[in-house]
């Protein structure tokens, strides 16, 4: 059986499952769901503030400084409805929302790790590598 996304033989890491038996992506495969969930440029960086405890959005923003309060509360929405973060208002004055990951969310942390050290050993051609500052 082949996996969608990738159309060769199942090899290790590739499931034997019935659902990557299509010939285009559909919204029931899981590598889509996986996708689907880490959709939009930011979201990578939210859930790993996230990573490492609850934050409220002022300080996912002061952790983010040139993401926009539009795009953190637009992901902050997506992440919430897709299952990955918790959104708890505690009461007070000024009333915090605090956000953490849920179990779901937290097993996002070896995905993200994967596909950093997946791009870390395929840089694009041409690529320098990481910029270091002066010294």
């Amino acid at each position: 059986m082949t996996h969608q996304t990738v159309g060769h033989p199942t090899q290790p890491g590739l499931p034997d499952d019935p659902r990557a038996n299509v010939a285009e992506p559909t919204p029931h495969c899981p590598v889509e769901i996986t996708l689907a969930a880490l959709r939009g440029r930011w979201t990578t960086l939210v859930i790993r503030e996230l990573l490492h405890g609850d934050h409220t959005f002022t300080e996912l923003r002061q952790a983010l400084p040139t993401l926009s309060d539009k795009v953190l509360s637009d992901r902050l929405a997506h992440l919430t409805q897709a299952g990955v973060l918790d959104r708890h208002r505690r009461p007070g004055w000024p009333p915090r929302t605090h956000y953490r990951l849920t179990a779901q969310g937290r097993r996002l942390g070896p995905v993200l790790q994967e596909l950093w050290d997946w791009g870390a050993q395929h840089q694009p051609p041409g690529d320098p590598g990481p910029v270091t500052p002066d010294t």
